[in-house]
């Protein structure tokens, strides 16, 4: 039976004038925020940064807060390279455990010989490559979570494959979707850290310093910029979020609350200008992600602000930082707001429902012709079968 939506009317209705007096609190609050980001001294913050202790994520600054970088003249002969994944998780209704990442890729040309290569290159893991182990006798089953994780290695190894074979000598651009930050693996085992971080995405990035290397986040929701204000707002120096503000209590900070990063720099930016780039603040990528640290800026489109995430030696690099913004820029012009490369990646990845069912019915006749157990639960045939 269909959703009544009838019943959801008035709800909606009710959250829509919500959200009317929200906006009108969120304009007073993002107005303090713009005038705190113009005027505040930058070396002294940076000071009481690195010295505080919060709740949340903040920025480290590398150079302004309100500075801006108009968008670069691309070159006249570049190339751009993209990965982007699908997976089939593990059914656990099913008696055969097994999953499958799909991953797409775009390579094109441009200049005066244009060129476009697109594929998709599935795998299917089964056996020992269903879980993580250590000597110690821990294990974590790879599904879910954890399945994201090692679709996201997948994906960095497919491009670093792809970037051995560029030309030498012409500007190109590599490109993945989401964060260049494994947040996920925060919450698992050491030992499955160092598999899929260490061994596998940190790895491949050793093999691609030197590349012109972003992620592209489309409408982020980060706030690691406003809380750099947020620290200059507290009157504590250093700021200690668990010593002076316990939860609960009315904190000076919160004047500027709710706002995020892409709120900030809309109305900062020009179209297709970049604000500075930052450090991400992250204790774990700080931790473990070694030389290869992760900065950030934000590019104003026409419809959006999104976020950039560039490795060290990209930030680092004055040349490879102007590339990836003109680069990244150039994509997002020729795909309406979204770079093209990322969009023909993910069209060649993209797993649908239907892909799902007929994959599982394959698995089931293959092993149904070799006279293997095919059991599956009761829950999963009664969803084949219609009932009245």
């Amino acid at each position: 039976m269909p959703l009544d939506l009838s019943q959801v009317a008035a709800q909606i209705e009710g959250l829509a004038a919500r959200l009317k007096v929200e906006e009108k609190e969120k304009g007073e609050r993002l107005g303090r925020a713009l005038q705190l980001l113009q005027t505040t001294d930058v070396e002294p913050l940076k000071r009481k940064i690195a010295a505080s202790k919060t709740t949340w994520l903040v920025a480290s600054l590398t150079e302004g807060l309100a500075r801006h970088y108009e968008a670069p003249p691309c070159p006249s002969e570049f190339t751009v390279i993209a990965t982007d994944g699908s997976h089939i998780d593990v059914d656990r209704h099913c008696s055969v455990r097994c999953y499958l990442i799909n991953v797409g890729s775009a390579l094109l040309h441009y200049g005066e010989n244009p060129d476009a290569r697109l594929r998709s290159e599935p795998a299917l893991f089964f056996g020992d490559d269903l879980v993580l182990a250590d000597a110690a006798g821990g294990e974590e089953f790879i599904e879910g979570a954890l399945l994201g994780i090692r679709r996201s290695v997948e994906e960095l190894g497919a491009l670093a494959k792809m970037a051995k074979e560029l030309p030498s000598g012409r500007p190109a651009l590599a490109l993945i979707d989401g964060s260049l930050i494994l947040w996920g693996l925060q919450k698992f085992p050491d030992f499955v850290r160092e598999e899929l971080l260490d061994k596998g995405f940190l790895r491949t990035l050793d093999a691609m310093k030197g590349l012109a290397l972003a992620s592209y986040i489309s409408f982020p929701r980060s706030t690691d910029v406003v809380n750099v204000l947020r620290v200059y707002l507290c009157p504590h120096d250093p700021a200690d979020c668990d010593r002076f503000c316990p939860r609960g209590r009315q904190r000076e900070c919160d004047v500027i609350a709710g706002i995020q990063d892409r709120d900030l720099f809309r109305p900062l930016l020009g179209y297709g200008e970049r604000s500075p780039a930052f450090l991400s603040g992250s204790r774990f990528m700080q931790k473990h992600y070694r030389e290869h640290q992760i900065y950030f800026f934000y590019l104003r489109l026409e419809e959006e602000v999104a976020r950039v995430e560039i490795p060290s030696w990209v930030a680092e690099d004055k040349g490879l930082l102007t590339l990836v913004h003109a680069l990244v820029l150039d994509q997002c012009r020729r795909g309406h707001g979204y770079p093209v490369a990322l969009m023909e990646a993910h069209e060649k990845a993209v797993v649908t429902a239907a892909d799902r069912e007929r994959f599982w019915e394959l698995v089931e006749l293959c092993l149904a012709e070799d006279r293997l157990d095919i059991r599956t639960s009761g829950k999963s045939r009664s969803k084949r079968l219609r009932w009245v």
